[in-house]
């Protein structure tokens, strides 16, 4: 085969949509959110949060195998932009000199406020040229925490969560073939999801309520 390429979705950042509080659009994980009221001229204070893994395997390296765990607490922000991309190419090899691509990217944000100025993009992108019966899959997991008040993950929560990055680790070293590797990926983004929704149980409350929105995009080869 030739070249093996998914064809994009629209821009991430050309889908937008207007409500107080957190949206989720599509595969590629937009998320958007404004001020339900005009913007009263005060100072914003705004925070940026990026992150990205990527995976290349060649006839020079057969295997290549990436993941990333992030947890990045914004604090109390008036607006935000968040990123988590994940990146899987195999390039050049053959059905009986194979590849194999595995990208895997966790990425959890929590921020405070009320009426936040949210952008998320989410999205994995996995590529073959060239790579008759390679394996390439890009996996990214999104986890928004939002909160009408400052909050913070307590030890007990960054234990579990450690916990589950150990783990993803071990899933990305190992030799499954890439449909078990996304059942126990999405396994493990289940496992975050539920200790961040135990954390956020007892947060402190406002005019709304905290949330935990899960942004999750897997693209693949074989494709099945």
């Amino acid at each position: 085969m030739n070249q093996h390429r998914k064809a994009r979705p629209q821009s991430a950042l050309t889908r937008r949509a207007v409500r107080v509080g957190l949206f989720a659009a599509g595969a590629a994980g937009l998320a958007t959110a404004v001020p339900a009221q005009a913007a009263t001229g005060m100072p914003h204070h705004t925070a940026v949060a990026s992150d990205q893994t990527f995976s290349r395997a060649d006839f020079r390296h057969h295997t290549q195998t990436r993941d990333s765990f992030t947890v990045r607490q914004l604090g109390t922000v008036d607006a935000a932009s968040v990123r988590n991309q994940a990146n899987a190419v195999g390039v050049g090899c053959s059905v009986d000199d194979h590849c194999r691509s595995v990208a895997l990217s966790f990425q959890i944000v929590t921020m405070a406020g009320e009426h936040t100025h949210l952008t998320a993009v989410n999205r994995g992108d996995a590529v073959n040229e060239h790579c008759d019966g390679c394996q390439t899959l890009a996996g990214a997991y999104q986890f928004v925490v939002s909160t009408p008040r400052p909050f913070t993950l307590d030890q007990a929560t960054q234990r579990r969560l450690a916990d589950i990055h150990r783990r993803l680790d071990a899933l990305t070293r190992s030799n499954l073939p890439a449909t078990d590797l996304k059942t126990r990926a999405d396994a493990l983004a289940a496992e975050v999801n539920a200790v961040l929704r135990d954390a956020v149980a007892n947060a402190p409350k406002g005019d709304e309520r905290p949330t935990v929105t899960l942004h999750r995009h897997l693209d693949g080869w074989p494709a099945h």
